[in-house]
């Protein structure tokens, strides 16, 4: 069970927090909605979760070696911390303006990959520089790139 609880917290947390961080930014930076972020949000919380669970489930399954019940652990707690962490995204949306809620998101989605970076570099005895500096220039990155497809969209497709 401990097994399926950080296996599930480590990929459902991290996809969380990554997606729901690109959405937001790609939707904000194409339409500047707070409903349209707002739903996005709700979306992939729940579609994405269940898109990323069976994944696991497959990926379990395929290596073999685990039981039913550990799969199916890994696969529900995959889910719960990917619903979890993109859902949290909701309350800067809805409690503040848009243009803070994003920047609040912003930091928040940072701190947790961070913290999450630290925690997981200190378990494997790696460097907390590098393992952090590669996670967080993979999440910045993912920021950057949809900003830009949302500035894109928003240019060039508006009247469709």
């Amino acid at each position: 069970m401990k097994n399926a609880i950080k296996k599930g917290l480590g990929f459902g947390l991290t996809s969380g927090v990554i997606t729901t961080l690109g959405l937001i930014i790609g939707l904000h930076s194409g339409t500047h909605s707070k409903t349209v972020v707002l739903g996005g949000i709700l979306t992939i919380a729940i579609a994405d979760a269940f898109s990323d669970a069976l994944g696991v489930h497959i990926s379990e399954e395929f290596k073999g070696g685990k039981t039913h019940k550990e799969i199916w652990a890994s696969t529900f707690f995959t889910f719960l911390f990917k619903v979890i962490s993109a859902s949290v995204f909701i309350i800067p949306i809805v409690l503040l303006d848009l243009e803070t809620a994003i920047w609040v998101s912003l930091a928040w989605g940072l701190g947790v990959i961070t913290l999450i970076s630290l925690k997981m570099a200190k378990e494997n005895k790696e460097s907390y520089l590098e393992v952090v500096g590669e996670h967080l220039g993979i999440t910045i990155l993912v920021v950057i790139i949809t900003h830009y497809i949302g500035d894109f969209i928003a240019t060039n497709f508006e009247n469709i």
